[in-house]
Formats: structure tokens, C-alpha cells, sequence
């Protein structure tokens, strides 16, 4: 029975998704074009909200958590764990007063609508994987970014999704570039939690009725930090958060 309604659930959250994308497309491309990047950026937020409390049509139960509250007159680095592609949807909605912008497969940039086109107009770093040499341009490049604008990036030094839930290595190069490039940056950990079990085979069929949490954590100053002690005391919070029941 869960199975079938899983199946039904999903069929609609689907019709929904793919609407709201195409609105929210034709939006975002009037929102750039006639009133700028800031603007552009506030029409993001409101897709992903959209996105995210969607959910709702499958019973999703969605909770947002912050142990502190976060400058906006300083840029900021989200360090996460990453298990779904849900996990930035409720990271741009709930951090959304910080303009989170995100380090990105390239693969991304084309062929979605709204999300394709925030990708290339929000100063995302596009990362080719198969060419380090591109991945570093580009994280240092949003890393000045963030610095200029006073936005910040989100970053999963996971690479890819946890399959499992259980935290991966966490690299260090991505979060070492975006500090080197944004000094005022502050690191702000952010744990995710069950977002793996809504998608654990992909975008269908979704399970219902699950529980979802985003929990920015205590910010850590990196003044005086290397980039490996940085990445090690965010992982060591997240995965302290995700332990916590």
C-alpha cells in the first residue's frame, strides 16, 4: 500500500516540479534581464521555496534549525554533507538571506530549465571533474566573488551524494580555494539530514512521509586554521549533528 501511494504522490509532486521549473524559468530570465543579479537571486529563492514546500504533497515534514545567527555583511561558506539533489533546494531557501551560490558539476549548466539558467547567471563555479585545472579557476573565481558581493558559496566536499547516509571523505582542496580567495569569509557547517531517504533511487518514485532537516551550524572563524583543520572541524559537526536523534 505504502508503495503504491509513493508511486501516486510522487506522479503529482512530478507535474508540479516540472511546472514550477518552467514558470519559474520565464521569471527568472525577466528578473535578470530588466532588474539585475540581486533580483534575479530573490527569484531563485522563491523557486526552491516553491520546490521545497512542494513536498508537502507528499507528506513531507520539513525542518530548518540555526544555531546562530548568521552576518550578512560578510561572506560565507556553507560546508555540507550532501546524500540528495533536495539538499540544495532547502539550502537556498532557508540560507537564503546569504545568497548561497554553488560549486556545480558543469553537466548542469544545460538542458534544465530555471535550474540551468541559475547555474550560469548566479556566478555558480561550473567544475568539470575530468579537468582540475578548470575546477580550481572556478572555485577561485566564486570565491572572489563572494568576496566582492558579500553573498556566499555552498560547497559538499563529499563530491557526490552518500548513497548510505554515512558521511564520506570530505576534501579539502575546493574549501581551501574559496577561503584563500574570500579571506572574510566565515565557514558555517550545515548538516542534512534524511534527504537521501526521499530520492534513495533517483527523482522517482520519491518516498512519502518523511522528515527533512537543515541545521547551520556553530560558524567557525578560519583565522589562524589551515583549510585541512577547517574541513575537519566541519565534518566533525556535522557528523555530531547527524548522530543527534
Amino acid at each position: 500500500m505504502k508503495k503504491i501511494l509513493d508511486y501516486f504522490l510522487s506522479s503529482v509532486y512530478m507535474i508540479y516540479f516540472g511546472l514550477t521549473l518552467v514558470i519559474f524559468h520565464v521569471i527568472q530570465v525577466i528578473c535578470f534581464h530588466l532588474f539585475g543579479r540581486r533580483t534575479h537571486q530573490k527569484s531563485v529563492h522563491w523557486l526552491n521555496g516553491f520546490l521545497l514546500h512542494g513536498l508537502w504533497i507528499l507528506g513531507t515534514r520539513l525542518h530548518h534549525e540555526a544555531k546562530t545567527e548568521l552576518p550578512t555583511d560578510r561572506p560565507v561558506i556553507f560546508v555540507a554533507n550532501h546524500q540528495s539533489m533536495f539538499d540544495i533546494v532547502g539550502m537556498i531557501w532557508y540560507m537564503r538571506k546569504n545568497y548561497p551560490i554553488f560549486v556545480s558539476k558543469i553537466e548542469l549548466a544545460k538542458g534544465i530549465p530555471s535550474i540551468s539558467y541559475n547555474l550560469r547567471k548566479s556566478g555558480a563555479a561550473l567544475i568539470d571533474r575530468k579537468d582540475g585545472k578548470q575546477a580550481i579557476v572556478e572555485i577561485a573565481r566564486l570565491g572572489k566573488l563572494i568576496e566582492e558581493t558579500k553573498f556566499s558559496a555552498a560547497i559538499f566536499p563529499e563530491g557526490t551524494r552518500s548513497r548510505t547516509g554515512e558521511l564520506k571523505q570530505f576534501a579539502v582542496g575546493g574549501v581551501a580555494i574559496l577561503v584563500k580567495k574570500a579571506p572574510h569569509a566565515l565557514v558555517v557547517p550545515v548538516a542534512i539530514k534524511n534527504t537521501g531517504k526521499l530520492n534513495p533511487k533517483g527523482i522517482f518514485p520519491l518516498n512519502s512521509l518523511e522528515r527533512l532537516s537543515w541545521i547551520s551550524l556553530t560558524p567557525i572563524e578560519p583565522k589562524g586554521k589551515s583549510a585541512e583543520e577547517l574541513v575537519e572541524l566541519a565534518k566533525l559537526a556535522i557528523q555530531k549533528e547527524l548522530e543527534t536523534a
